[in-house]
């Protein structure tokens, strides 16, 4: 049995097979809606969200899982003797590091180590289970914590948004700010870099915005291998399977996945955002 227990929050949402397999402590993102607060993959799920996101006339707006909510989540598996890995959205898109850098000063006595991942969670995927593997085979924290760091390293991250409005309205523009104005004409390209979403170009339409990101992709990716996709949504899975397979017909994966948004993240990309993530030349 391992000795380390792994710990996410819930704008990392795993694929269908990864959850199966490993029921990870997911401290949740408050959606507030209103008068509501809804837990993030809890209250409500991503489906569900995004039909109601569409025709909303009031916006949600987020905040990041409390230490507290951390506690709770670690509690149990301090009492059973384990070392804690945690590992969070960029420290610059969201305060999930800092709240889980506040709950391990709870444990004193506890090994906890708090890795701040610096890209979106879409990028967390790979990394998170080539580490959730070694912890399996028995690496010891520092271990899983050298894995988790090594993979986050390369890791890059595609966006195409329908347009910036919800990332405007989210507080989250950034560096890609450059494209207001003209964000309803084009498909803005982002990418998650630094930790923090950066404009790179805008497209016509979304047709060839995707084959302009795989593009970008390729040259990225710079011929290292081996490389690992992963794809995301948000309630917009035929396209996402597109998406998916046109990579593939140019870029020779490992392995690949599809999952959604998570709620809390949807609020700042919107409905219909699509995105792609690689990790490559990590065995």
């Amino acid at each position: 049995m391992s000795k380390v227990a792994v710990v996410i929050e819930s704008t990392t949402q795993l694929p269908e097979e990864l959850s199966a397999r490993y029921k990870l402590p997911s401290p949740p993102a408050i959606i507030i809606w209103g008068d509501e607060e809804l837990r993030d993959g809890i209250d409500i799920q991503p489906k569900e969200f995004y039909e109601r996101l569409a025709t909303a006339k009031e916006h949600p707006s987020t905040s990041q899982a409390t230490p507290i909510m951390f506690k709770e989540a670690f509690e149990p598996l301090v009492a059973a003797g384990k070392d804690i890995l945690t590992i969070t959205i960029s420290s610059k898109l969201s305060g999930m590091y800092s709240s889980a850098v506040q709950a391990k000063k709870m444990f004193p006595d506890a090994n906890i180590e708090v890795v701040d991942s610096l890209t979106g969670a879409l990028g967390i995927i790979w990394p998170l289970q080539k580490t959730l593997e070694a912890a399996e085979s028995g690496a010891s924290l520092a271990e899983c914590k050298s894995i988790i760091e090594k993979c986050v390293k390369p890791i890059g991250l595609l966006l195409v948004p329908e347009n910036l409005e919800y990332l405007y309205k989210g507080g989250r523009i950034g560096a890609a700010s450059k494209f207001i104005g003209t964000a309803l004409k084009f498909k803005p390209i982002l990418e998650v870099r630094d930790g923090a979403f950066e404009g790179l170009e805008k497209v016509r339409t979304q047709k060839k915005a995707l084959t302009r990101m795989i593009e970008i992709l390729v040259d990225k990716i710079d011929g290292r291998t081996p490389v690992y996709l992963c794809v995301a949504h948000a309630n917009a899975p035929d396209l996402a399977t597109q998406l998916l397979a046109d990579a593939e017909a140019v870029i020779e994966s490992k392995g690949s996945y599809i999952t959604a948004v998570s709620p809390a993240i949807g609020v700042h990309l919107g409905p219909g955002t699509v995105g792609i993530a690689f990790m490559a030349g990590i065995e």
